[in-house]
């Protein structure tokens, strides 16, 4: 089972970036799938979940709005399209199955600064 992320980045607030989980060793369509981030070293955050075998997806009320979460079968990948980016977003993001956070990725960090 591995994760991978990517789709990081510098950007300025009110940008938009597209981060990309790809799956191997799994079908992300068969689990819930989160997406968490961590900021300077504290805690993870939770961000947003989609449901296993559907498009039902819940967020966070600081993102509500802002990001979508989705899930390609065929890639095998999970994705969170993040637009309207505050400074409070940066930090690095991280997907797992919701129920094994300990599956996460490496990660991939998100700045958002003018």
């Amino acid at each position: 089972v591995q994760l991978v992320e990517s789709g990081g980045g510098l950007v300025q607030p009110g940008g938009s970036l597209r981060l990309a989980c790809v799956a191997s060793g799994f079908q992300v369509r068969g689990v819930d799938m989160t997406w968490v981030r961590q900021a300077r070293g504290n805690r993870f955050d939770w961000v947003a979940t989609i449901a296993s075998g559907s498009d039902d997806s819940a967020y966070a009320d600081s993102v509500k709005g802002r990001f979508t979460i989705t899930r390609d079968d065929v890639e095998n990948t999970v994705y969170l399209q993040m637009t309207r980016l505050k400074p409070d977003d940066s930090g690095v993001y991280y997907c797992h199955p919701k129920f094994d956070p300990a599956r996460r990725g490496q990660g991939t960090q998100v700045t958002v600064s003018s």
